[in-house]
């Protein structure tokens, strides 16, 4: 999870990644960051990211993005 921790500060600085679990939900990410961290870890990580995958739960934290990248991973 460290790793994509650093995937999203790198891609997202000034996001506070770690102690947030609502990104979506209370608008610290904008569209256009979802944009850039769901490109940032198709490339990274090798999974594909469907539309339906694009909802606030999968990227409202860090946790969440891990959680979806191990279910597309599997």
């Amino acid at each position: 999870m460290n790793e994509l921790l650093n995937l999203l500060k790198e891609n997202c600085p000034g996001v506070d990644f770690e102690n947030s679990n609502s990104l979506v939900d209370d608008e610290i990410l904008e569209s256009l960051d979802i944009v850039t961290i769901v490109s940032a870890i198709m490339d990274e990580y090798n999974v594909e990211i469907s539309v339906e995958d694009l909802i606030p739960e999968n990227f409202n934290s860090v946790s969440a993005m891990y959680d979806l990248i191990t279910r597309l991973k599997g």
